[in-house]
C-alpha cells in the first residue's frame, strides 16, 4: 500500500562504487559486496533522518521529503495529538477517509477513549496483516467517495479526510464534501495540499484517475460558501492554540467545518 520510492534502487542505479574500482582496476566488484554496501548506506541514511529529526513526527517529515512531496495522510499522523486537544470528546468516534487509512486508524485506536474507522477510496495494494485484519473486521472499508457513503447520517462524531479530495474534480466535490459532513455529528476536518507542494507520480495516475489539483485556501473558502458549509470558528481557534503550544506548523492546509444539520 505504500508508495514510497525504493531508495536502495536509486543508489544501485548510480553505477559502481568508485573506491572499489580503484583498489582492483582489472577486476569487477563482487555483486554481494555491492549489495551489502548499498544496504549499509541506506540504513545510515534512514538512521540519520530519524535521529536528526527528533523522533516520530520528524521521521514523518523526512519520509515526506523522500517522497518528493507532502503526504497529508502522513501529516495527519503528526496532527492527531493536536486534534485531540482541539476537539476533546468529539474525537470519541472518528472516521478517517483517505489512502493509507489502515495506518491512521491503527494510530487512532491507540488513543484513549477513541473508536476509529477507515474508508479507503482506492484499491488496497500490498497491505500488511494488520490492515487485512481491520478490513476483515469491517473497521476499514473500500468505497468510491464520488458516490453516497455507506453510512447513516451522524454515524461518527468527527470525520477527517486527507489526500482524497485533491484528486476530485469540482463536479464530484460538490457532492462528496457535503456527504462527508452528513455522516458527522460534530465536525469535519479536511487536510489538503498547498498549491505547488506536491504532484502525483505517473505510476499513481492509474490508481487516482487524475493528477492531484491543489487549490488555494481562498478557493476552498468560496467552495464552502457555495455548498452551504460553515467553517467551525471554535474548533479553528482551539486547533491554532494547541498547535502554537507545540510550535507546530502543518505542511498541509487544515480546514475545520461544522456538520450538516
Amino acid at each position: 500500500m505504500s508508495r514510497r520510492p525504493n531508495t536502495s534502487r536509486r543508489f544501485a542505479d548510480g553505477g559502481s562504487i568508485p573506491f572499489v574500482g580503484g583498489l582492483h582496476p582489472k577486476s569487477r566488484p563482487s555483486p554481494l559486496l555491492s549489495i551489502g554496501l548499498v544496504v549499509v548506506g541506506a540504513l545510515l541514511i534512514v538512521g540519520y533522518l530519524y535521529h536528526g529529526s527528533g523522533g516520530r513526527s520528524g521521521d514523518v517529515a523526512a519520509l515526506n521529503r523522500l517522497d518528493g512531496g507532502v503526504s497529508c495522510t502522513l501529516e495527519l499522523q503528526r496532527l492527531i495529538p493536536i486534534l485531540k486537544k482541539a476537539y476533546g470528546d468529539s474525537m470519541r468516534k472518528v472516521l478517517h477517509v483517505g489512502p493509507e487509512t489502515c495506518s491512521v486508524v491503527s494510530q487512532l485506536l491507540k488513543e484513549e477513549d477513541t473508536e476509529a474507522w477507515g474508508l479507503e477510496p482506492y484499491e488496497l495494494d500490498d497491505v500488511d496483516g494488520n490492515c487485512k485484519s481491520l478490513v476483515r473486521k469491517g473497521v476499514v472499508r473500500v468505497a468510491d467517495i464520488k458516490f453516497p457513503l455507506p453510512y447513516r447520517p451522524k454515524s461518527f462524531s468527527l470525520v477527517i479526510v486527507s489526500d482524497a479530495l485533491d484528486y476530485l474534480s469540482p463536479r464530484y466535490l460538490n457532492k462528496t464534501v457535503p456527504e462527508l459532513a452528513r455522516v458527522s455529528s460534530e465536525g469535519l476536518v479536511i487536510l489538503s495540499g498547498y498549491p505547488g507542494h506536491q504532484r502525483a507520480k505517473v505510476a499513481e495516475l492509474s490508481k487516482f484517475g487524475r493528477p492531484a489539483k491543489f487549490r488555494s485556501s481562498s478557493w476552498w473558502v468560496r467552495f464552502f460558501v457555495q455548498t452551504s458549509l460553515e467553517e467551525n470558528e471554535t474548533a479553528i481557534k482551539k486547533f491554532e492554540q494547541a498547535a502554537a503550544k507545540k510550535s507546530y506548523k502543518s505542511a498541509c492546509q487544515v480546514f475545520h467545518l461544522k456538520p450538516l444539520h
